[in-house]
């Protein structure tokens, strides 16, 4: 109604219909309904608009079970689908520390209820879409078969949600299994990490003691694609892989860390042997300076056969020391270097160089010692060999009344060695280097026979 304009009510008497339809035709034509005619046509337009308002009561009545039936099938496909997350969450853990076949057979099945939930999730997904029901104007035949596909998608939702409840059930002792074999992946992936942290600062420790580690260094990076799987975890790889290869980052990682750790007191070890050694050669060498005289003497004194095999040796202690200075020097450049294996092997040959030339060196003063007592109290050698023989032929006849030949003819053979050395003693320079090998190769020989008795009475064998 316009500002200032009267409305005026039908009086007593007046024609309601045509009050109601404006009288003239003008109302009806802004309603498409075309001109007025007497006879009571505005009185059915009436009747029209009551017939449409109980179409659209219906209509709307329709749209809000179709709605009801929407907001239900809504919480029937959320409730599933939360369902469905804590089952998979279960059958991955299952699939990760189980492949026992009925590990495979519970896979297998979640796997078939998994295609069965997609095809009823599809279902409801078009049940959703056949119908706008939020359209301005809706069907009320559309809205009530919107509602009987929505209240049969809930029904198959419910359904599936209550299947996928009992396969959980059936699934727990596999997953309580399966959550006890996953409670070891954890603490070992932490141990694993925790050694590789620790050798690589070991490393830096290293770097920063101006030593290089280079290869310590490669095999510590040789690590990455293992640590690389054990952050993808035991979903992708399983348990048993995951297990297994952080043990074996554990392990490669200690080693480093324990070589890293032991380089600076290796550089240090090194350093005190390269010392050491360099010491001892100059004291060979310096050794070496009084071979000379001793075999001058040797030679004066004795007969060529004591002294004649010593010849070489001021030669070959020469040798050895100029050998062992040149491997010095190889081991003390390998030490810069921080070749820390071939500086360990060096000093080692450096090592049996001297030792060989130091025993050479013994071998001539300990033959003219040897000599000297031969020459001057060649008899308390020959005593000391004869008790050696007595006490052996004394064990032979323990407990027997006569000793067994073959131990009586070895012990006949030592003394007529004894014999014969100690008649060898004539002339102006006898062989006292034969003599004492001789009365060595005696008490050798009576040794020999005493092992041979005790091996064959602890054994059980011999007659008496």
């Amino acid at each position: 109604m316009r500002p200032g304009r009267e409305l005026r009510l039908p009086g007593p008497g007046s024609d309601p219909c045509r009050a109601g339809c404006g009288g003239g035709g003008a109302g009806a034509r802004m309603r498409g309904r075309g001109p007025w005619r007497p006879g009571g046509a505005g009185c059915g337009a009436g009747v029209d608009v009551a017939g449409g308002s109980a179409r659209w009561r219906r209509s709307e009545m329709m749209r809000a079970d179709a709605q009801a039936a929407k907001d239900a099938a809504a919480q029937a496909f959320y409730e599933l689908d939360m369902v469905q997350r804590d089952v998979k969450i279960s059958v991955e853990a299952v699939a990760a520390a189980d492949s026992s076949p009925g590990a495979q057979r519970a896979i297998a099945d979640f796997a078939a209820l998994g295609a069965r939930i997609d095809e009823i999730s599809t279902a409801y997904i078009g049940a959703l879409d056949a119908v706008d029901l939020d359209a301005e104007e809706i069907d009320a035949g559309a809205a009530a078969q919107a509602r009987q596909r929505l209240d049969h998608a809930r029904q198959q939702l419910q359904a599936a949600k209550a299947d996928l409840e009992r396969f959980a059930g059936y699934l727990e002792p596999l997953v309580a299994a399966a959550e006890t074999q996953l409670a070891q992946v954890a603490p070992a992936v932490a141990r694993a990490k925790q050694s590789w942290l620790d050798a690589s600062n070991a490393l830096d420790a290293v770097r920063a003691a101006r030593l290089t580690a280079d290869d310590l260094g490669r095999r510590l990076a040789s690590l990455s694609p293992q640590l690389a799987l054990l952050g993808e975890g035991a979903g992708r790889h399983g348990v048993q892989k995951l297990l297994q290869t952080s043990a074996e980052v554990q392990r490669t990682a200690e080693a480093v860390r324990a070589e890293a750790a032991r380089l600076p007191e290796q550089a240090r070890e090194i350093d005190q042997r390269l010392a050491s050694l360099r010491t001892r050669a100059q004291g060979v060498q310096t050794k070496s300076g009084g071979v000379e005289p001793t075999l001058s003497e040797l030679r004066r004194r004795f007969s060529a056969a004591c002294w004649q095999d010593l010849q070489q040796v001021p030669q070959q202690t020469l040798e050895a020391v100029r050998n062992a200075g040149a491997r010095l020097a190889e081991a003390e450049r390998a030490r810069d270097e921080q070749r820390w294996q071939d500086a360990v092997s060096t000093l080692a040959t450096v090592r049996t160089l001297l030792n060989t030339a130091d025993e050479a060196l013994n071998t001539v003063n300990d033959r003219l010692h040897s000599l000297n007592e031969a020459q001057r109290a060649p008899q308390a050698e020959i005593e000391r060999t004869r008790f050696a023989l007595r006490d052996a032929q004394r064990f032979a006849m323990a407990g027997r009344s006569a000793p067994d030949p073959r131990h009586a003819a070895a012990l006949d053979a030592a003394l007529d060695r004894l014999e014969r050395a100690a008649e060898g003693l004539t002339g102006r320079h006898p062989d006292y280097w034969q003599f004492l090998t001789e009365m060595a190769a005696v008490r050798e020989a009576s040794a020999q026979v005493v092992q041979a008795i005790r091996e064959e009475r602890g054994g059980g064998g011999g007659s008496r």
